[in-house]
């Protein structure tokens, strides 16, 4: 009875063994998931960061066309106030 009683606990204890074993194993496949989610996300970070720029650099440049287009506005209101040229000729 006593072999059986150190046989168990032997078993036991390699049973508790053999579980932290995997559960480190796993741990570091975790670690490298991690790390390849967190690359992805970088590489993710780096092309809205150049979408922004690119986003306001066309802003920007919407922006200064619209100002150029008020400016021509008010160049060709005046020119349709003015009166009529009659034709030479």
């Amino acid at each position: 009875m006593l072999v059986t009683k150190r046989h168990l606990m032997t078993a036991r204890t390699l049973g508790v063994a053999i579980i932290a074993t995997l559960s480190l194993g796993a741990c570091a496949t975790y670690k490298d998931d991690f790390a390849t989610i967190n690359s992805r996300l970088d590489q993710l970070d780096v092309k809205v960061q150049g979408a922004a720029q690119s986003a306001e650099s066309a802003n920007q440049s919407a922006q200064q066309a619209n100002q150029r287009l008020d400016q021509i506005e008010g160049r060709v209101q005046q020119l349709e106030k003015a009166p009529r040229r009659t034709p030479r000729g």
